[in-house]
């Protein structure tokens, strides 16, 4: 064997070490059973309690993330078809809103662990989302339809809680007694609004029963919107429901107009179960912001000691501290009564940020694989049969030279794996029909070379010269029909969405490989053989 060949053959052989290192990890998760997958696919290191889990979470979303992935044909999802409102943006904010939300929406998605979702803008005001292999469906919709606007307000006093109260009992009075009405009378009458509550304004807030909450929210949305009335203060309801004197409901807090400051400013956020000293173990957030947003905090705090802080999401109150001290350092947390998949939650949203404009889910629907297991069993022992097939047909037609490009089609479909889990590319049925296609021209490249070769021989070639002849001249053909159908396959990727980009990226990668495999590789065996035994016949 020749220097060259030498290098080749080291070159090759590195080539399938790191091949072969890169798909390990695929064929470690897909020889899992059902149940094993699904707890790696589940895996989330920040809700680790302690450094063996977390490390053993760690580990699991490592193997997670180098793995193939299955498209959503192929394993099935959940499919939602979103609508961004955008009635209440100005002009220039409603330009980039649809955008922005894409942005927002695949940041959440992707701290929630879905593989590979597909995210996609439709018309002016629509965004599809596609999440493969998706199974706790209800709190990815939660996540992605949160608005996530956090706003840190002050709370009124007492005094100025009921002198709201008071106006809007008024408000009301005039409205069902008519204007020139005695409120002097019954209870009904004189306070229409604040008589639905259970207890009012104590500790600044107004606690009211589960049922009484949807008709106490009409009464405000009027007062809201009837611009003779002067709402100068904001009203939230609190975001967990509680009890009082063995009665659930919810208190309603009376805020400041303005908030102090926004979400913005928080830079990052993580779920923690030793936050709320009241309950041990109970999961909150705790957040760090930024330095702008730290002086601002410290600054809120200072000013405000011996007030309560509201941190309100989406118009509902997490949590209302009271604030002993300035806070310096730009560190807070929110605590509640959260589940671990709450406070989890509440934690992305923060990290991700606010969407410029309320979501609305136009389209769900559950989507199962579209083969089936059954079909997907048939389907890979088709491949299976077909795949033989060939094989044998290599072999009973072209021989021992059959056997060669056998191993290049092999090394071809090897690298073509690697590839796509090297660049964690989806593996989808049209990206499998990418494949088969790619088998085809390989197999079709190594049918040229060796027609080529045969021609040389029938002219009274040697055996090294023919060889030779044979890949020099089959070599444009070869190029000239990859590169055409490259071409082909990069504008399907440019241009195409979907299916028709995951077809288009297997088969790119399939002939970049293939020119390196059913020319180089093929090649460097016929020169090692032919040369090394100096012979002068070949079995083709």
């Amino acid at each position: 064997m020749t220097p060259s060949d030498r290098r080749k053959l080291f070159g090759t052989l590195i080539g399938l070490a790191i091949c072969v290192w890169t798909l390990w990890p695929t064929f470690r998760f897909y020889a899992m059973s059902p149940a094993q997958r699904q707890e790696v696919l589940q895996a989330r290191p920040a809700a680790a309690t302690n450094d063996a889990d977390r490390a053993r979470l760690e580990s699991m979303a490592k193997l997670r993330d180098k793995a193939i992935k299955l498209g959503l044909d192929l394993q099935g999802g959940m499919y939602l078809l979103l609508e961004v409102d955008k009635s209440k943006l100005g002009p220039a904010e409603a330009k980039n809103a649809v955008d922005q939300a894409m942005q927002i929406i695949r940041n959440r998605i992707d701290q929630f662990g879905v593989a590979e979702p597909t995210i996609q803008k439709q018309g002016d005001n629509r965004i599809l989302v596609q999440l493969p292999g998706l199974l706790d469906q209800g709190r990815a919709k939660e996540l992605i339809g949160q608005t996530a606007l956090l706003e840190f307000k002050i709370v009124k006093t007492d005094d100025e809680s009921r002198a709201l109260f008071n106006r809007i009992d008024g408000y009301f009075a005039r409205k069902l007694g008519g204007a020139g009405a005695d409120t002097t009378g019954s209870d009904s009458l004189r306070h229409p609004f604040t008589g639905r509550f259970l207890t009012v304004a104590q500790g600044s807030e107004s606690f009211a029963l589960s049922s009484e909450v949807a008709a106490l929210d009409s009464m405000l949305n009027v007062v809201r919107t009837d611009s003779s009335f002067v709402m100068d203060a904001s009203v939230a309801w609190d975001s967990h429901e509680t009890e009082l004197q063995g009665r659930s409901g919810r208190n309603l807090y009376v805020l400041d107009k303005e908030p102090q400051m926004k979400g913005t400013e928080v830079a990052s956020a993580q779920m923690r179960l030793d936050l709320d000293q009241e309950r041990p173990g109970s999961p909150g957030v705790s957040f760090n912001l930024t330095s702008r947003g730290g002086s601002l905090f410290a600054d809120i705090t200072a000013r405000n000691v011996q007030r309560r802080l509201a941190i309100v999401l989406d118009q509902r109150v997490q949590s209302a501290p009271n604030i002993r001290e300035r806070i310096p350092g730009g560190h807070g947390s929110i605590t509640g009564s959260f589940t671990e998949e709450e406070a989890q939650n509440l934690s992305i949203v923060l990290r991700s940020g606010a969407l410029p404009a309320p979501v609305n889910i136009v389209e769900e629907r559950t989507v199962g694989a579209s083969l089936g297991q059954d079909s997907i069993d048939k389907g890979l022992r088709a491949g299976a049969v077909g795949a033989f097939m060939v094989v044998v047909f290599m072999l009973v037609y072209y021989r021992l030279s059959g056997l060669v490009a056998v191993a290049a089609l092999l090394l071809n479909i090897i690298g073509l794996l690697a590839a796509m889990a090297g660049f964690h590319a989806t593996l989808t049925l049209p990206g499998i029909a990418g494949i088969v296609l790619t088998i085809g021209m390989a197999v079709d490249a190594n049918v040229l070379i060796f027609e080529r070769i045969r021609e040389e021989l029938r002219n009274k070639r040697t055996v090294l010269n023919a060889i030779e002849t044979g890949y020099a001249r089959a070599y444009r053909t070869i190029v000239d029909a990859n590169v055409t159908t490259l071409l082909s396959a990069v504008a399907l990727m440019w241009f195409g969405t979907g299916p028709i980009r995951g077809f288009a990226i297997t088969l790119s990668i399939g002939l970049i490989i293939n020119m390196i495999t059913a020319v180089g590789v093929s090649k460097m065996i016929f020169d090692a053989w032919s040369l090394r035994r100096k012979v002068s016949t070949i079995s083709i």
